[in-house]
């Protein structure tokens, strides 16, 4: 299992852009840039070589809680402090942008993915926690 920490706000996979230069079409990913800074602060924790078995992921994204969660004197009113996150980002947009940015280094394609576990609440810093589980000796792993 490999299990991290992500410090920041979690980030959401954005939809592919299309762009005309005269006669030119072209597209482009605007969430290039922030796969690869994800990317590049979770290569310390990725794995020899890429996963090529089945893998279930776990993701939970910690949001900062709005200014209204307070009280005046900084604790958090009772009434906010059991409440899930229910707003954009889509917890859909989360994961993905994960499976995308992890890619080819984590496992060796989204695809091998089978399983997925996600939550979305509200916390006093921001960032994202990923859990990555697989089983080399389960009966299909390898084939």
């Amino acid at each position: 299992m490999i299990s991290f920490t992500i410090k920041g706000d979690p980030k959401a996979l954005k939809r592919h852009r299309s762009f005309r230069r005269g006669k030119f079409l072209g597209q482009y990913d605007p969430s290039q840039g922030e796969k690869e800074d994800f990317l590049s602060l979770a290569h310390s924790n990725a794995p020899e070589k890429p996963i090529d078995i089945q893998v279930k992921l776990k993701a939970m994204f910690i949001f900062s809680r709005p200014k209204n969660h307070y009280r005046s004197n900084g604790m958090v009113k009772s009434q906010f402090l059991d409440v899930a996150h229910t707003k954009k980002p889509d917890i859909d947009n989360l994961v993905k942008f994960i499976m995308d940015a992890l890619n080819g280094v984590f496992w060796k394609d989204d695809s091998l993915i089978y399983r997925v576990d996600a939550y979305k609440i509200y916390g006093e810093m921001p960032y994202t926690q990923i859990e990555i589980e697989w089983n080399e000796n389960h009966p299909i792993a390898g084939m």
